[in-house]
C-alpha cells in the first residue's frame, strides 16, 4: 500500500505545475503579467517603462486619437475592473473619470496626485480669456467648464515639462511593487533609469533654448505652458485650451499684433486636429505655420522622447536659437 505522502506527492506537484502554467498565483494575467490599463499616451508610455517586460499595459485613447474628447465603450469601462492597475489624469478626460469611479479599481495612480499641477498660465487669460474667446463682463476668467473640457483652474499638460513626469514613474513603480514585490527592485530601477533619462531631455531643452532671438511663440492649442514656463518662453494661444474651439475676430487681431511686436516667425499647430486656423492665419501674416506636438497621442514608431526632440528642433527653428 502506498503511504499517504506516496498519495498526495504527485498531486501537490501537478497541483503546481497547473498554477504554474495557469499563473492562478497573484494578481497577474494568463503570461504572468500584470495588466496595466492607462487613460493616454504619457501614462502609458510611464507605465511600460517602468513595468518593462512584467506588465501589460494599454491605453483608453487609440493611438494617434485626440484624447480630449474620449468616450469609453462598455468593454473599457469593464476592463478597468479586471485591470490589475489603472493610471490616469483626474480631471482631463471626464469619461474616464466616471468610469474610474464606477468601476472602483483596487489599484490606481492618479497623475494629478503624484505630480504638481499649476494653473493656466495668466498670459492667456489678460487680453481674453484663456481659450482665445472675448470675456464678458460678469464672467470668471478662471471657469474652464464651459468648452465642456472640465480642467478646473488647472493645466493638466504636466507632460510637457520632462521633469514633472519621474513623479508619476515613482508612483508607478511603488504601486506595482505593491502587486508584484518580487518585481520591486526592477521597477525602481526602471523608474529611476526613466527620470535620468527624462532628466538629460531636460538639458538638452535648457541649453538648445537659452540663446534664441525671440521668446514668444504662438500655438493654436495652449498645451505649452509647462514647457514655456520650464524654459523661460511665452506661449501664446490662439483658440486656448480647447484644441477645436474657433477663435474670436479679436483672439486674431490679438494674434496679429503679437506676430508683428514680437518678430514671430511661425504659427504652431498640432498633428491631431485640423491645420486650418494655423495655416490659413500663417499665410495672411506671411509667415510659417509647423507641428508642436503635445505629446497626447503619439503612434507608430514615434515615442515620448523622439516627440519631444523633434519639438525641440522646430522650437529653435521659430525661435532663431543658436
Amino acid at each position: 500500500m502506498l503511504s499517504r505522502r506516496g498519495l498526495l506527492a504527485p498531486t501537490c506537484g501537478l497541483t503546481l505545475a497547473a498554477l504554474a502554467l495557469t499563473g492562478c498565483a497573484g494578481p497577474e494575467g494568463s503570461d504572468g503579467r500584470l495588466s496595466v490599463s492607462a487613460s493616454f499616451y504619457p501614462l502609458q508610455f510611464v507605465a511600460q517603462e517602468v513595468g518593462g517586460d512584467r506588465v501589460d499595459v494599454s491605453s483608453l485613447t487609440p493611438p494617434g486619437a485626440e484624447p480630449h474628447d474620449l468616450e469609453l465603450s462598455p468593454s473599457q469601462v469593464s476592463s478597468l475592473r479586471s485591470a490589475d492597475l489603472v493610471v490616469y489624469l483626474s480631471g482631463f478626460q471626464p469619461s474616464v473619470d466616471e468610469a474610474v469611479e464606477s468601476a472602483g479599481p483596487a489599484h490606481v495612480v492618479d497623475a494629478a496626485d503624484a505630480t504638481t499641477l499649476v494653473p493656466f498660465s495668466e498670459e492667456n487669460v489678460e487680453e481674453v480669456d484663456e481659450h482665445g474667446h472675448e470675456a464678458h463682463a460678469g464672467e470668471d476668467e478662471h471657469d474652464h467648464a464651459h468648452d465642456g473640457h472640465d480642467h478646473g483652474d488647472l493645466d493638466p499638460h504636466f507632460w510637457l515639462d520632462p521633469t514633472l513626469l519621474a513623479p508619476v514613474a515613482q508612483a508607478v513603480a511603488a504601486q506595482l511593487s505593491e502587486l508584484d514585490p518580487d518585481g520591486a527592485a526592477e521597477f525602481e530601477a526602471n523608474a529611476a533609469a526613466l527620470a535620468s533619462r527624462l532628466g538629460e531631455l531636460d538639458t538638452a531643452f535648457e541649453e538648445g533654448l537659452a540663446a534664441c532671438e525671440r521668446r514668444v511663440f504662438v500655438t493654436t492649442h495652449t498645451a505649452f505652458g509647462y514647457l514655456a514656463d520650464r524654459y523661460g518662453l511665452e506661449e501664446v494661444g490662439i483658440s486656448g485650451v480647447d484644441p477645436e474651439a474657433e477663435p474670436s475676430p479679436a483672439r486674431l487681431v490679438e494674434i496679429h499684433d503679437v506676430v508683428e511686436r514680437e518678430g514671430v516667425t511661425t504659427i504652431f499647430f498640432e498633428a491631431l486636429v485640423s491645420p486650418k486656423v494655423a495655416q490659413t492665419l500663417a499665410t495672411d501674416l506671411g509667415i510659417e505655420s509647423a507641428v508642436l506636438d503635445p505629446l497626447e497621442g503619439v503612434s507608430g514608431s514615434q515615442t515620448y522622447f523622439s516627440v519631444a526632440e523633434d519639438n525641440l528642433q522646430a522650437l529653435q527653428t521659430a525661435l532663431g536659437c543658436s
